[in-house]
């Protein structure tokens, strides 16, 4: 037992997982480099090294000349030494991909969704024959994966009895489990986890870790699709925590939103209802159209590309948007401060560049003066799939958290406390 209450396990544990994490963020570096970046002594370095070699979780990476010694050997993370699921339950598809550790895409598989149709057995449908698919792909056994991450609309709670579920409002799911429904029939063995978290949130963390927001201590990352959903990652919440932003009320007495309330910002600011109101308006929106292709439709009619006049309709709609949207993001900037704001989500990366200006005016002139001085408003850099990188960024978390080790197929032994495992996972 150790001084301080913890097993020498849990010592062995800790030091394989910060060499991880510093050689997958930082790496390659040698050993050398490695005492200084994790605190570790060298021997400690050498053992965990020679350990995580023995596993096949770390391999040689070339050599870089030292200062009038031998050259030293780099290390990186065996990118094949592991591989995750992403999974993203979006407005109008499920999109189900599979990564080596190092999150290249080895395999995809995209399920549309019919009218916004949120049926739960269809949804885990698509899921479990989403994840066949991939595997099949990829030719992989299922035994080899670390775990399924699962982005979905609305809030989740953790419980005892049921795992992971999902209290989807605006989809009509009221306290669905999902994690055990997906158990039952699973394509997957009994040792391979779900991890099942709001979209919003696996958007944030993949921004955080690999995207916009890299360096940052303080952002808010906006999901901005047929409704809006914001991440928040503060120094007291480091590891991410859904808002649900766009159940702010906007307009007292306004729009009905899909949740039912009146005036909230998604009644105003989401994909559906932006071109609901195009529509209401006397605008040409597409018929029997998804959503997307609606939407690049009001771009279009919007901001001409030949030269043409832009439809005053599409036009007047979407400024009044950005104003909306600009005017919820002041609400944010007032109440947490944060140094960036990043959009994302299929609606707010095919806005892009042409609407970002007129939503960041809108911010920063409702926001108070000394916050919106500190804070800058960007695009996410993740594209379309940010949602599936973060939702496999959870089962490597926790894989992180293991030192390496795969989860213990073992039901009676405490669940893994992955949430606490992202907290300190953002990289320097």
């Amino acid at each position: 037992m150790a001084g301080n209450g913890r097993t020498v396990r849990d010592l062995r544990r800790a030091n394989r997982t910060v060499v991880l994490q510093r050689l997958y963020f930082d790496g390659p570096l040698s050993r050398f480099e490695l005492g200084p970046s994790t605190g570790l002594s060298s021997g400690s370095v050498s053992n965990v090294v020679t350990d995580l070699i023995a596993d096949g979780l770390v391999e040689e990476a070339g050599s870089v000349d030292s200062d009038g010694g031998r050259p030293r050997t780099l290390l990186r993370v065996a990118p094949t030494s592991g591989h995750m699921i992403g999974v993203d339950v979006g407005e109008t598809r499920v999109r189900v991909e599979l990564f080596d550790l190092a999150l290249t895409e080895l395999a995809r598989t995209e399920r549309p969704l019919e009218q916004q149709r949120y049926e739960v057995e269809v949804i885990v449908d698509h899921i479990r024959s989403g994840i066949d698919e991939v595997l099949a792909a990829a030719d992989l056994e299922p035994e080899r994966l670390l775990g399924v991450g699962i982005g979905v609309p609305g809030i989740v709670e953790r419980t005892a009895d049921r795992g992971a579920v999902v209290h989807g409002q605006t989809i009509g799911w009221d306290a669905v489990p999902l994690e055990s429904l997906l158990r039952d029939g699973s394509p997957l063995p009994d040792g391979v986890p779900y991890f099942i978290d709001n979209g919003a949130r696996t958007l944030g963390q993949a921004e955080m870790w690999f995207g916009a927001g890299r360096g940052a201590g303080n952002a808010l990352v906006v999901l901005f699709g047929s409704g809006v959903g914001a991440s928040l990652v503060t120094p007291e919440v480091r590891h991410g925590r859904a808002v649900e932003w766009g159940h702010l009320t906007v307009r007292v007495r306004g729009r009905r939103c899909r949740c039912g309330a009146l005036g909230c910002l998604e009644a105003y600011a989401g994909a559906e209802s932006l071109l609901a109101r195009w529509r209401e308006e006397g605008g040409r929106v597409p018929e029997d159209t998804d959503e997307e292709t609606a939407l690049t439709a009001m771009l279009a009619a919007a901001y001409p590309a030949d030269g043409a006049d832009a439809d005053p309709v599409a036009l007047a709609v979407l400024e009044e948007t950005a104003e909306y949207l600009g005017a919820g993001l002041s609400d944010l900037i007032n109440l947490f401060q944060p140094e960036r704001i990043l959009m994302g989500g299929w609606a707010g990366l095919q806005l892009g560049s042409r609407f970002l200006p007129a939503v960041r005016r809108h911010a920063l002139s409702y926001a108070l003066r000394h916050p919106a001085e500190r804070v800058t408003i960007e695009l996410g850099r993740l594209g379309p799939d940010a949602v599936t990188v973060g939702a496999a960024i959870l089962p490597l978390a926790d894989f992180f958290d293991r030192g390496g080790r795969r989860p213990d197929p073992d039901p009676a032994l405490p669940a893994p406390a992955w949430r606490e495992a992202l907290r300190d996972r953002v990289p320097r």
